[in-house]
């Protein structure tokens, strides 16, 4: 078991830093809450050299100091690090150059988004502790078991990291989880924009006429409100509120505040304020945006879930997660010539781009081998 050290000062995180810089690799991880705030709280940061675990306290030291680390030519090795990098770009303003994510890296050995605990497991046969899902990580002092199980979430991924290598390198795999990593590092993050926010509204699509405009304006009124006070979109207005408003349209204060969903308390002062942006959604000519398969050739259309089909067995046969292959968007980009298609450069292009390119020009066909599986067929 690695020393486990509780670092609370500038001082001694810029030491670290310093040590870390050094370094061929390092582990991370990080301890984050989200349900009170609009913004991520960083609580918490793992970090492994060689075998020194440091439980950097964020509350105490200045995250910012990260940035030297981040920008070495180290490379981080973290498991499931989108939300990780989200964070840590937020609290510190950067993110590591370099990233090696266990978890992309056993989708590319024939795994589908494996747990930490599980690839611990394969790896070294020992059981992570069980963590409590509402533990409070902003919490000071922390407990020991929590600091040992915030510990062990670093402790292994140097061994992993050495097992998942080892077999990339021997399946010539090594680039493509370097080149998806590299997509998952630079893979916008943060809040999203205030007038595309209504789009997250469960349900939303039902909606029709100058609803939509009215649900855009109030969604995107709630996002920057809840920007500006640092508190949950849905405490500002839940889902539910926004859709009635939005098809009640209510002109006046009084018809705003029988809505259901409307909460007189709640909205307060707040209500003439919500009747002018429904007013300005009222007068908002709003479509929702089409997606990539709306743009499809018509007689390309009903071909796609037999080539997606034909993905999965792909995936199967190199062993390799079918979203990591080739995804329905990808599939669709590919068929209306967008540029940016994934399909049509690199690895991907090499097992899935070319052929599909034939099958769409009719110089392949797709065809079942007598046992319930389709294979690609030059013709």
């Amino acid at each position: 078991m690695s020393s486990v050290r509780w670092v609370d000062t500038d001082e001694a995180l810029k030491e670290i830093v310093d040590q870390a810089s050094q370094e061929e690799r390092y582990a991370l991880d990080t301890e984050f809450h989200r349900e009170k705030t609009y913004y991520p709280q960083l609580a918490l940061v793992q970090l492994k050299i060689r075998s020194q675990i440091s439980l950097i306290d964020p509350l105490s030291c200045d995250p910012t100091l990260l940035g030297p680390l981040f920008s070495s030519s180290a490379l981080c090795v973290l498991h499931a690090a989108q939300q990780d990098l989200e964070v840590l770009r937020w609290a510190s303003g950067a993110v590591p150059e370099h990233i090696f994510d266990t978890q992309v890296a056993a989708g590319y050995l024939g795994l589908s988004t494996p747990s930490l605990s599980s690839l611990v497991q394969m790896a070294t046969k020992v059981v992570l502790p069980k963590g409590d899902r509402l533990t409070d990580w902003l919490r000071r002092p922390l407990s020991e078991a929590q600091r040992k199980y915030a510990a062990a979430d670093v402790e292994f991924l140097f061994e992993i990291h050495n097992q998942q290598v080892e077999r990339l390198q021997t399946l010539q795999r090594i680039a493509w989880v370097e080149s998806a990593c590299e997509e998952l590092r630079l893979r916008p993050s943060g809040p999203v924009s205030p007038d595309r926010a209504w789009l997250r509204v469960k349900d939303v699509r039902t909606l029709k006429g100058q609803s939509r405009g009215i649900a855009q304006a109030v969604a995107e009124w709630r996002e920057l409100r809840a920007m500006a006070l640092d508190i949950p979109p849905r405490r500002v207005l839940s889902d539910m509120a926004l859709l009635v408003v939005a098809s009640a349209a209510p002109r006046s204060v009084e018809e705003l505040l029988t809505c259901r969903g409307i909460d007189s308390r709640a909205v307060g002062g707040l209500a003439t304020e919500i009747v002018e942006v429904i007013q300005r959604g009222r007068e908002r000519d709003v479509q929702f945006p089409n997606s990539g398969s709306l743009d499809i050739d018509p007689k390309f259309r009903s071909v796609v879930p037999l080539v997606m089909a034909w993905i999965s067995e792909l995936a199967r046969l190199h062993e390799i997660d079918p979203t990591f292959l080739a995804t329905r968007q990808d599939v669709d980009d590919f068929i209306v010539g967008a540029e940016s298609s994934r399909l049509r450069s690199g690895w991907r292009r090499e097992i899935v781009g070319s052929d599909l390119l034939a099958l769409l020009e009719g110089a392949a066909a797709l065809r079942f081998d007598g046992s319930g599986r389709l294979e690609l067929v030059r013709i």
